[in-house]
């Protein structure tokens, strides 16, 4: 059975893809002049939070996803951050590749707050490895990716930063249930706000209370669509 080593050598931010995506640079090398017609790769990236350290402000933004900080011995387990796949060209010997991982923003996925929460330094990351090796000097052979194959790797968190700057540049991202978002659309077009944050600023920050006028409806529970 043909030897692979896996190595992480960087990560960089796709500036050219559709929706926040990190590419990982990975160094693959086989046994020592072993054909690779093709490699079908699938690749299980995981969050190692144990293996760094969080100042207060960093465990305060961190205690939704493990608790006060006297609970992380027991309650800071791994983090699942994303499944991918990957077909290598063929090679002989050792490749580099990039592996394309899709992102979300959205502050609901505990990967995501859990990027979102640290102000600097580097998030631990153990990418698992697996799948379809072909290989043979002449015709193909078909064998697995052993099971054991990892690499360990330690991304900047001004590499995560820079990407979610680029789609979502000076801003964030909310994501609510249809029957909120339908109250907040028709609460924004009855006072004819003329943007989403002015909507959200309105309800954090009301006019102040007339004694004189009359009591009004306040934000509906449900309501249809008015206009834009």
């Amino acid at each position: 059975m043909t030897e692979f080593s896996f190595v992480c050598t960087g990560v960089r931010a796709d500036r050219y893809a559709a929706g926040p995506t990190l590419l990982f640079r990975l160094r693959i090398t086989a046994s020592a002049d072993t054909r690779v017609h093709a490699l079908a790769l699938r690749c299980q990236l995981r969050i190692e939070p144990a293996r760094r350290t969080y100042d207060p402000s960093e465990a305060e933004g961190l205690a939704d996803l493990f608790g006060e900080r006297d609970r992380w011995g027991s309650s800071m387990q791994p983090v699942q951050f994303a499944q991918v796949s990957l077909v290598v060209p063929g090679f002989t010997g050792e490749t580099e590749v990039e592996l394309p991982v899709p992102c979300s923003y959205d502050l609901d996925v505990a990967p995501t707050r859990y990027f979102h929460a640290l102000e600097g330094g580097e998030a631990p990351l153990l990418l698992l490895f697996s799948g379809t090796a072909f290989t043979g000097p002449g015709g193909f052979q078909v064998e697995p990716v052993p099971w054991d194959c990892e690499a360990a790797y330690r991304m900047p968190v001004a590499v995560w930063r820079e990407m979610v700057e680029q789609h979502f540049p000076g801003c964030g991202w909310l994501r609510l249930d249809r029957d909120t978002m339908d109250a907040l659309l028709a609460y924004r077009s009855q006072r004819a706000l003329p943007s989403w944050e002015a909507t959200v600023q309105a309800l954090l920050d009301p006019p102040p209370h007339d004694p004189a006028a009359p009591a009004g409806p306040g934000l509906p529970l449900t309501a249809e669509r008015t206009a834009p």
